[in-house]
């Protein structure tokens, strides 16, 4: 163990798949793109660090320059990236983002990524028992049959270290069928504490459209806390014990990519800090409306300070 079972170094870990970020953008009436980082549980890790929580991150980077350009990013927001491996040979998978009229379009060039072929006997389980809240994803899952397996090994091994498992649905169709994604998200839900559904993604995975009926079928799976994101109208939070809809923070949003990564990395470093759950939406709500007031997944992610000056205005 690097640390006793009792007293986990980290607040969070997480495990998935970093993307290299492309963003469309127009300085001369071409179209060109601007550089950036993303991938769903990095931006989590970034969102929840530059809350001021004590984040880890696991992974595998192709031995290239976006590669490289993770690492150095982990490092300057502060994430403890020791345990990622950069395999000689393999690639680290990139995406695109495009603009139009009904905004944001991606793009996507990951398949055989070195991401997507760590298995369960690639992670350290000691670093998953390390971290007081696990976090993974439907994407890793999705990415490949050795990923899914890892995510579920990761998830029984922080339960049995007595961690807690957050689990973010986030279906990609354009990664596998809707039943194979039914079956493996609903089944890693019910292993985990915390389930994170979108709305729109949780009716195509349910089945069922009223929001509190999704949150009741995710309750009954297994968790204790439901935070559902439903976009312009806001989070909708329940527990065992009560639920109520937190509403979006009003802004002039020029770009919503990544916005739900950040509520999602806000939101577990507030109620990690806080223990409430409905405080910790209203301060994920405003983490993420920030971030729409720039381009790109991770550049306008905000910190402490701002958020907490957000909230106070």
């Amino acid at each position: 163990m690097s640390g006793p079972v009792n007293e986990p170094r980290f607040d969070l870990l997480a495990v998935g798949e970093p993307l290299m970020e492309l963003a469309e953008t127009d300085r001369t009436g071409e179209r060109l793109y601007l550089p950036g980082h993303g991938g769903d549980t990095s931006n989590v890790a970034v969102a929840a660090a530059r809350q001021g929580a004590r984040v880890a991150y696991f992974t595998h980077l192709g031995a290239d320059a976006f590669g490289r350009g993770f690492l150095d990013l982990w490092d300057r927001e502060g994430i403890d990236r020791s345990r990622v491996v950069v395999r000689e040979g393999e690639r680290t998978g990139i995406y695109f983002i495009s603009y139009g009229p009904d905004g944001h379009e991606f793009s996507y060039f990951r398949a055989g990524s070195a991401a997507s072929l760590v298995g369960p006997r690639d992670l350290p389980l000691d670093l998953v028992a390390d971290a007081r809240v696990l976090h993974v994803s439907g994407i890793s899952q999705a990415i490949s049959g050795a990923c899914a397996d890892a995510v579920f090994a990761a998830i029984r091994h922080a339960r049995t270290a007595g961690r807690v498992v957050c689990y973010d649905t986030n279906l990609r169709l354009a990664l596998w069928p809707l039943d194979r994604a039914r079956a493996t998200i609903h089944a890693a839900v019910a292993l985990s504490d915390i389930a994170r559904p979108g709305l729109d993604d949780a009716r195509k995975l349910t089945g069922l459209d009223d929001p509190d009926a999704i949150v009741d079928f995710y309750l009954e799976l297994g968790p204790t806390l439901v935070a559902m994101t439903l976009g312009k109208d806001g989070v909708l939070v329940a527990t065992p014990d009560g639920r109520r809809v937190i509403p979006t923070r009003k802004v002039e949003a020029v770009d919503a990519s990544g916005a739900g990564d950040t509520f999602g990395g806000a939101f577990i470093a507030e109620w990690l800090r806080t223990g409430d759950p409905f405080r910790a939406a209203q301060y994920g709500n405003a983490a993420a409306a920030l971030k729409t007031l720039g381009y790109g997944a991770v550049a306008p992610m905000p910190t402490r300070e701002t958020v907490e000056a957000f909230l106070a205005g």
